[in-house]
């Protein structure tokens, strides 16, 4: 079942939708290997470190990208999130361009309230902003659309990494 703006897409870009929704599930190899890299991050968020965590998600996102054999993205983790009338950003995804590397930024703190978001919410914004690089890098698509495989893909890494352990 497609999202409602699947209606507004040209052929070429139902296209590509299709083939995104296609896709589940992000196979991982050694996951177990970065369980060290989720506990610090959870750890990082709790102390508010901004630095820590900055480091720590480079170090997992650097992590997944190697394992998965795709290009390197770097990553930024910045304070308080951007909000307009339109709502709040929790993440961006800059693919590479002009010899620049892909890019995601990540927020850590909500932008009303300032608090720290919670390391499920973090985790999940920094896989979801990492599931565009993955579209365009491991799927070979030439868009990266929000469709339910899309989502479940961000899922498949995230259980992975944080609910499948022993």
């Amino acid at each position: 079942m497609a999202f409602a703006y699947y209606n507004r897409l040209t052929r070429a870009q139902k296209r590509i939708y299709e083939k995104s929704d296609d896709v589940n599930t992000v196979p991982l190899p050694q996951p177990a290997s970065l369980y060290p890299l989720i506990d610090a991050l959870a750890e990082a968020l709790e102390r508010e470190d901004r630095r820590k965590t900055q480091a720590v998600s480079q170090a997992l996102v650097s992590g997944l990208t190697s394992r998965l054999r795709v290009s390197p993205v770097e990553v930024e983790v910045l304070a308080k999130r951007p909000s307009r009338t339109w709502g709040e950003l929790h993440g961006l995804y800059t693919p590479a361009e002009d010899g620049m590397p892909a890019q995601v930024t990540v927020w850590m703190r909500t932008a009303q309230r300032r608090q720290v978001v919670a390391f499920r919410t973090f985790l999940r914004t920094l896989l979801h902003e990492l599931c565009h690089h993955l579209d365009y890098e491991l799927l070979g698509l030439e868009d990266s659309f929000h469709t339910q495989g899309f989502y479940k893909r961000e899922s498949s890494l995230f259980h992975q990494l944080v609910t499948n352990r022993p």
